[in-house]
This record gives C-alpha cells, sequence and structure tokens, in this order.
C-alpha cells in the first residue's frame, strides 16, 4: 500500500500533471512515427492519442480520493479492456480467392498499440524511466525484430 501512496498527485501540482502528459503524448508519439513512417493506418496521432487518454484516465484516480486504494487498479483494467477493441478493430483477415488460407494483418499494430497504452499509464503514474525505457525496448522491436525475423524459417504449411 505505501508504493500505490507515492502515486497520488496533488490536483494542483499543475507542472507535474502536465508533464506527465506532456511525456505520454510523447512516448506515444514516438512509438506512432515508427508506425507511421512504415505506411500503417494506426501511426502518429493514433499513437499519440492512446497514450494520452490512457494517461487521462488513469490520472482521474491518482487527483481523486487517496484513500480508495482501488480506484488505480480499476482504472488501469478498465484502459486495458478498453483498448483491446480499439487494437481489434486494426486486425483485419483477408483471404484472397485463389486460396483457402487466411492471412491475418495488422497484429503488429494492434500490440504496439496495446503497449502504447501501457507505456501512457507508466507515465501518469510518474513512473517515467520505466516508460522510457519501455518506449526503447518497443522500438527495438518493432524495428530490430522484423530483421532478425529473416533468420528464422517459417513454415507456412496448412494446419491439419
Amino acid at each position: 500500500m505505501a508504493v500505490v501512496n507515492t502515486l497520488w498527485l496533488n490536483p494542483s501540482d499543475w507542472l507535474n500533471i502536465t508533464l506527465r502528459l506532456i511525456l505520454a503524448a510523447v512516448v506515444g508519439g514516438v512509438i506512432g512515427w515508427n508506425r507511421q513512417i512504415k505506411g500503417k493506418a494506426a501511426g502518429l496521432r493514433t499513437h499519440m492519442l492512446v497514450s494520452l487518454g490512457s494517461a487521462l484516465f488513469v490520472l482521474i484516480p491518482l487527483l481523486g480520493n487517496p484513500s480508495d486504494g482501488n480506484a488505480i487498479s480499476r482504472a488501469i483494467q478498465g484502459v486495458a479492456t478498453g483498448i483491446g477493441f480499439l487494437g481489434a478493430g486494426e486486425i483485419i483477415q483477408r483471404s484472397s480467392k485463389s486460396s483457402n488460407n487466411p492471412k491475418v494483418k495488422g497484429l503488429t499494430s494492434a500490440a504496439s498499440i496495446w503497449v502504447t497504452a501501457a507505456l501512457g499509464m507508466l507515465t501518469a503514474c510518474g513512473l517515467w524511466q520505466v516508460s522510457l525505457v519501455g518506449t526503447v525496448l518497443t522500438l527495438l522491436i518493432l524495428s530490430g525484430a522484423k530483421w532478425l525475423e529473416r533468420f528464422i524459417p517459417s513454415s507456412q504449411d496448412e494446419e491439419e
């Protein structure tokens, strides 16, 4: 419970609140920029808004009643659930007429939206170091893992 109490904000501490919101938008923007330059539908603005929105929802209980220790947990759970619906909308199943095998597109974009929401929640909680490390790791995965996938043998055989 002592850790939760360190997260609570004074509603009159506008500088701290503003910095957390700006960092949430920047973190989302960095990941969104990566997706934008790759031509993905969920790009800069989407990721910035997801991160900022997540931060705003988590700030509500942080600025509210400090005696309700479960409020932040419920806010985080609500954002995680809601973001799942947004991510699901990013996933598209495409089937070609010449093949019976469906092709699923957008899983990485959906995952990046999900991670961006988590990073926004971290910044709202004032855990900016974890948010920055998470942003760097996300960028490494989005950029570097694609390169590594070239060396992993892939089987496109139909499952029976």
